[in-house]
């Protein structure tokens, strides 16, 4: 990734020791300056005026006014790309939906190892945040169900969806908007270990859809949402007129476990023109590849536009090479799954 200046990021933490872990953690990238560390929302707020970062850094948990709350006050002013770094909860997604760009989680505090894994992984995402975009909150509008009638042609179908940076709010708008006697879904998502599965619960809370974090040997059924577990690759297997899901730990594909292209070539294999495929919004180039293999077994196939991706790096690929039929805003992804459906 080609960064011409250097990224100006500023760290907002109540921790005078964590904020000096992060400051020094990325300062040791060339590409990245802490232009400054702020400890609660309000001295934030003078430090942005003053040094009008590129990127910002924020604990969810703070005194006097949390990250959440914060970054929907912050945002409408000042559309900064936003990470937030969070204890393992499901916190996380509140503050994506509030406007975040990513999430990292704190590292373990007594393990070197694990800092050193955290300092590496915030650097990647500081560089792709330093790329995103502040999208408004877009809504879908739920489905007709009564013109959403499922055939028994279409309970054999099967619909796969990819995602990144921005992906969990995107993939969240889409699946609670569709009704309940939908086709099987399959998502990889990248995200970490354990967020999967808040993933999925949060989903199968707010949808009229099953779901739930994939099980290795889980069936693919109608009205089922299966999301991949953040550290296992997930396939599909046809068994008869069903699939099954493979879920295997492996080497990291074009940097990613789970892997887009991992998911999508094996619905290109296993279920040909059976399968539509989507491709929403994230850094690089996963899944290009394997919705191309889809399309070129008879899928239909969906990308998200620019305008609004998060991150217009994995539909762009996916666009550039001919993997896309059909290139479309993340309001319109539903009817246009619907027409394809049909």
């Amino acid at each position: 990734m080609q960064i011409r200046k250097k990224i100006k990021v500023l760290v907002v933490d109540d921790s005078a020791l964590f904020r000096e872990v992060l400051a020094r953690g990325l300062s040791t990238d060339n590409t990245i300056e802490v232009v400054d560390t702020a400890s609660d929302p309000y001295d934030a707020k003078d430090k942005i005026l003053e040094h009008k970062p590129d990127v910002m850094i924020c604990d969810i948990q703070m005194p006097r006014m949390n990250g959440i709350e914060f970054i929907r006050r912050l945002l409408p002013q000042y559309p900064i790309p936003v990470i937030v770094i969070s204890t393992v909860s499901s916190a996380v997604f509140d503050a994506i939906a509030a406007g975040a760009v990513d999430f990292i989680a704190k590292p373990v505090a007594n393990s070197p190892d694990s800092i050193m894994d955290f300092i590496y992984e915030l650097i990647y995402k500081v560089k792709i945040a330093s790329t995103a975009k502040i999208v408004g909150r877009q809504t879908v509008s739920a489905a007709d169900t009564s013109l959403r009638t499922v055939t028994g042609t279409n309970a054999e179908k099967i619909i796969a969806i990819g995602a990144s940076t921005g992906g969990t709010e995107a993939i969240s708008q889409i699946i609670n908007a569709l009704p309940e006697n939908m086709p099987g879904i399959v998502v990889v998502q990248h995200i970490p270990p354990m967020f999967s599965r808040m993933f999925a619960q949060r989903l199968d809370a707010t949808s009229a859809l099953e779901v739930r974090e994939a099980k290795n040997g889980d069936y693919v059924e109608p009205g089922k949402v299966l999301i991949a577990p953040g550290d296992h690759h997930m396939r599909i297997r046809r068994v008869g007129s069903r699939y099954k899901v493979e879920c295997f730990k492996g080497e990291k594909v074009n940097g990613h476990c789970p892997s887009v292209d991992v998911l999508f070539e094996s619905v290109a294999r296993e279920a040909g023109d059976k399968a539509i495929g989507i491709i929403l919004t994230g850094m690089g180039y996963d899944g290009a590849k394997g919705l191309l293999a889809m399309k070129m077994k008879g899928a239909r196939t969906i990308g998200q536009d620019e305008a609004s991706s998060v991150v217009y790096g994995m539909p762009k690929v996916a666009y550039s090479i001919g993997a896309v039929d059909r290139q479309v805003p993340l309001d319109r992804i539903v009817d246009t799954l619907f027409s394809m459906l049909h």
